[in-house]
């Protein structure tokens, strides 16, 4: 289970409601921010599913804009 940003740090890639839950940013935020393309997202395989790499979540937290 994450509970903070540090608990993350093995991990490639995070959804949108485990970014949610370390981060302390609503899913809505993050959805809003991923529609207006301040946070970049790959979608495995074609899929529906969302997935934020954790190098692109880090530069967002830390303002590094792409």
């Amino acid at each position: 289970m994450l509970k903070t940003i540090t608990d993350t740090k093995d991990r490639v890639a995070l959804s949108v409601d485990e970014a949610s839950k370390v981060s302390s940013l609503s899913k809505p935020f993050l959805r809003n921010e991923i529609s207006n393309g301040n946070l970049r997202v790959r979608r495995p395989g074609n899929s529906r599913r969302v997935v934020i790499m954790m190098s692109d979540f880090m530069d967002y937290l830390n303002g590094v804009k792409r």
